[in-house]
């Protein structure tokens, strides 16, 4: 098994790619240790010292180191880790798998976001996931867009700029009724 490494826009953090599916369908985040127990393959990246963040999409692994760890130190023990959960056979998350997905909205402004789900999903998400990321929507209120970051994306130097320039410009020019874009903590 070949397991290739992509840095990401964060300096935190590197994507892995094991060349073959890592979730069938969405994605699935465990921002702690805590988080990610329902997650064979996300409790044996935990297990490597300075591992701080773990982030699964279709056919990758997005892991953030702590502050103090160097990649040099730790990339060689995620590797064998990602490569000894692949061979074990089992499943990268135990259990129902949770769709990593938009929040659910509805009431009268429900056709402005569907529009914003729609933009986000054909044509935020796919470019984010390049950069080992995600990002769902989590509201809308009086023309601004609530937005999640995930992965990559969350904690990224560029993360700001992403929304600010890109996402809120895209919206804004697709839908007049959006008038800001903020991030959210979930």
């Amino acid at each position: 098994m070949f397991i290739q490494t992509e840095s990401t826009p964060n300096p935190a953090t590197l994507k892995f790619l094991p060349g073959q599916t890592v979730l069938d369908m969405g994605t699935a985040d465990f921002p702690t240790a805590d988080s990610g127990a329902t997650s064979p393959l996300a409790r044996r990246i935990f297990a490597v010292a300075g591992t701080t963040a773990v982030f699964l999409g279709n056919d990758f692994v997005t892991v953030t180191k702590a502050d103090d760890a160097e990649w040099d130190h730790i990339k060689p023990a995620i590797l064998g880790a990602i490569m000894e959960h692949f061979q074990s056979g089992a499943p990268a998350i135990e259990g129902e798998a949770q769709a990593g997905g938009h929040a659910a909205h509805d009431g009268p402004d429900s056709a402005i976001v569907s529009q914003i789900k729609e933009l986000l999903d054909s044509r935020v998400r796919p470019a984010v996931a390049q950069d080992g990321g995600d990002i769902t929507f989590h509201g809308f209120d009086r023309g601004i867009v609530y937005l999640h970051m995930q992965g990559a994306c969350a904690g990224c130097p560029s993360s700001t700029l992403t929304l600010k320039m890109g996402i809120e410009n895209l919206l804004r020019h697709y839908i007049p009724e959006v008038v800001e874009v903020r991030p959210v903590a979930v």
